[in-house]
Formats: structure tokens, C-alpha cells, sequence
């Protein structure tokens, strides 16, 4: 599988946000900090599909989560 360049852009900013080295973002997502290095790195995007999965699933669970935070302090807010 192949992650495209908006995928990688979106881990990336995502990395940004969170204030998060290479080696968290390995830890959070259960990847080696290599992989994670090589994807940032290299051309060939080409990962295998359980790196694919995992970083697809790390990905939605910060945006869910961000959403979830976001739409919490909307709410309380009103208040």
C-alpha cells in the first residue's frame, strides 16, 4: 500500500500539533521510529498494510479526539 501525499501531510501536522518527536509518534502509533523516519524521508511511500492500518487509525483517533474536545469546550462554554 502507498500512502499519498496528503496522508504524510496530515500525519505530519497532525506530529506538529501534539508537540510530538519521531520516537512519540513511533510509540503512540506502534511503529518503529524508522518507519516513521523513512515515510517522512523518502519518496516510495510504500508501506505494508498494517503500517498503513495503523497510521490510518492513529490519524482518525486525533482528529475524533480533537473534534470531541472542541465541540466539549463549544458546549461548556454556552454555559
Amino acid at each position: 500500500m502507498k500512502l499519498s501525499n496528503k496522508q504524510v501531510t496530515a500525519i505530519k501536522r497532525k506530529r506538529g500539533e501534539l508537540g510530538l518527536s519521531i520516537t512519540d509518534l513511533a510509540r503512540q502509533v506502534g511503529l518503529s521510529r524508522r518507519t516513521i523516519y523513512n515515510i517522512f524521508t523518502e519518496d516510495d511511500r510504500t508501506v505494508n498494510p498494517t503500517t498503513y492500518r495503523k497510521l490510518s487509525d492513529w490519524l482518525i483517533d486525533e482528529y475524533a479526539t480533537a473534534e470531541i474536545k472542541d465541540s466539549t469546550a463549544v458546549a461548556t462554554q454556552d454555559k
